[in-house]
């Protein structure tokens, strides 16, 4: 009766250590879902505002301010237009030599 005893007190203790260390990585797990279901959201804002910055730098008149600026274009005006022609070679008949 004694061992019985002492076996069902060995499967109590165990069991008891068993669901402590259960109960102890369930809430580690559970902190661990909830800082990254924090930092998706905080990504999420973050992707948000760069799109927003995006669309504020790709606006037209941000694009035409720059390009008179900085790289010094300007507006096509067809006073100040040149128009390069192009000129086309002789044709090569097969096996004739090209002489300059």
């Amino acid at each position: 009766m004694i061992r019985l005893n002492l076996m069902l007190l060995a499967a109590v203790m165990v069991s008891a250590f068993y669901l402590v260390h259960t109960q102890y990585e369930f809430r580690r797990l559970y902190t661990a879902v909830d800082r990254a279901q924090s930092q998706a959201r905080r990504l999420e804002a973050d992707h948000e505002q760069l799109r927003v910055q995006k669309q504020a730098q790709a606006t037209s008149a941000r694009v035409q301010q720059i390009a008179t600026r900085q790289l010094k274009m300007r507006p096509v005006n067809p006073g100040i237009t040149e128009y390069v022609s192009l000129h086309e070679a002789p044709s090569v008949a097969a096996g004739q030599e090209v002489r300059p």
